[in-house]
């Protein structure tokens, strides 16, 4: 995943490279070209200008080719001679890769070089100006490369001000993703967001405000009501209980009545322990097992396969315990040993009879695992009255109940199934 500046950065960066790679080469062969224009222009004022001077002498045959060639050893770049009768010179402008004797080096350059024919005292002349072009590529490539570097620089000192800049003006945004992170709906505390000159982030933290504080009002109404509807219901639930003992007591029932006098009562039975389940998640929520204490994990678990010893041996259930050593955790006594038997009556209660139950206790982690044909869907385990089996039995609150206790104790639970058996874990 990549977060929001790199995500608006490299689209910028890539655009400049692209642009900054076409403009080095495009501007190096701008900057040439009018070099060798330049160029052109001044060898031919150089022709002009010689001729000028030379008709201005007004000298005679003689004296001028003296003078030429006087003229022909101080100005290297330059030669002039007579044409021949019937000779014609076309006008050329060229580039020459060849050595000079007026050049230091040995090794050859390119030279501009203009030939043209002038006319000197009403006579046809041969004329032709050499320049170097050397010099000015080696002046080109300078300029194109210091304009690099310099725009090197700049792409450098946009993505250092980006960055820092960014830090500055997202700063406000990540300490709101750290409140939100932070906030936690059942402890029902707002959130006080940071005031900025920025509209948009102080839109979001409206909007924020907004949604929290209706959340807020929304979850306090549903606890109030979860908190009311269990405990109204604890007295007719007590009362339908003792008429039912009542009825049973009476020996002139009939089978078919004493049959609906039973459903009546299992239907109970499993209202009474949804209710009960209800107000135990209602209490986790307001923080009510606040009390910590050294709790022997081993010894407690022992206890509650010894309490449900009778639900393994109705079943003819095998079973299996691995133990590293003794782990004593720190927590809530009464939470842990409900999360306990959850574990081990959901592993009974989904077992096929003859099956097998096995439990693995290490200082990390905690594994339930029995028998079982299929994979559970996963999507439906831990959530509120989802069905693992459409045999009805339970309250659908267990595995539920068991991640609330995991999350107040700040453990993780979860589920994985390999080699015909559910394994439902504790990790501390």
């Amino acid at each position: 995943m990549k977060n929001l500046l790199n995500k608006t950065t490299r689209p910028f960066l890539a655009f400049v490279l692209v642009v900054l790679l076409i403009s080095v080469p495009v501007y190096y062969f701008v900057i040439e070209k009018i070099w060798v224009v330049e160029l052109d222009e001044h060898n031919q004022l150089a022709a002009q200008h010689t001729a000028e001077e030379f008709n201005k002498q007004n000298l005679s045959g003689l004296d001028l080719a003296e003078k030429i060639a006087f003229w022909n050893q101080i100005q290297p770049g330059i030669f002039i001679r007579k044409l021949a009768p019937g000779e014609k010179v076309e006008h050329r402008i060229f580039t020459a890769d060849r050595s000079f004797d007026f050049v230091p080096r040995q090794s050859s350059d390119n030279f501009r070089v203009l030939i043209t024919p002038i006319q000197l005292n009403g006579e046809p002349y041969y004329f032709r100006s050499i320049t170097s072009f050397e010099d000015s590529r080696e002046t080109v490539l300078a300029i194109a490369a210091i304009t690099f570097f310099f725009f090197i620089i700049i792409l450098a000192g946009i993505l250092l001000i980006n960055r820092a800049l960014s830090k500055s003006i997202w700063q406000p945004f990540k300490n709101t993703l750290a409140k939100l992170k932070a906030f936690q709906l059942n402890k029902q505390a707002t959130i006080s967001f940071e005031q900025t000159d920025i509209t948009e982030f102080n839109e979001l933290h409206a909007a924020l405000r907004s949604l929290i504080d209706s959340n807020i009002a929304a979850y306090q109404t549903q606890k109030e009501f979860t908190e009311n509807a269990s405990h109204e219901l604890q007295t007719p639930l007590a009362i339908i209980k003792n008429k039912l003992d009542i009825l049973f007591q009476q020996g002139d029932l009939s089978e078919k009545q004493y049959q609906l006098a039973e459903e009546m009562n299992m239907a109970l039975l499993r209202s009474t322990r949804i209710n009960r389940n209800l107000v135990l998640l209602a209490k986790i929520d307001n923080q009510q097992y606040q009390q910590a204490d050294q709790i022997n994990l081993s010894d407690l678990l022992q206890q509650s396969i010894n309490a449900l010893e009778e639900h393994f041996d109705q079943k003819q259930l095998r079973l299996q315990k691995t133990e590293t050593a003794p782990i004593t955790l720190t927590g809530n006594s009464i939470l842990i040993e409900l999360l306990l038997n959850n574990l081990l009556l959901n592993a009974i209660r989904h077992s096929p009879a003859g099956g097998r139950v096995s439990f693995s206790l290490t200082h990390q982690q905690l594994t339930v695992s029995n028998t079982g044909e299929a994979a559970l869907k996963e999507e439906l385990l831990f959530k509120r009255f989802s069905r693992l089996s459409p045999n009805g039995a339970g309250s659908g609150l267990g595995l539920y109940i068991i991640s609330e206790i995991a999350k107040f104790h700040h453990w993780e639970s979860g589920y994985h199934f390999n080699q015909g058996e559910h394994h439902f874990f504790v990790r501390f």
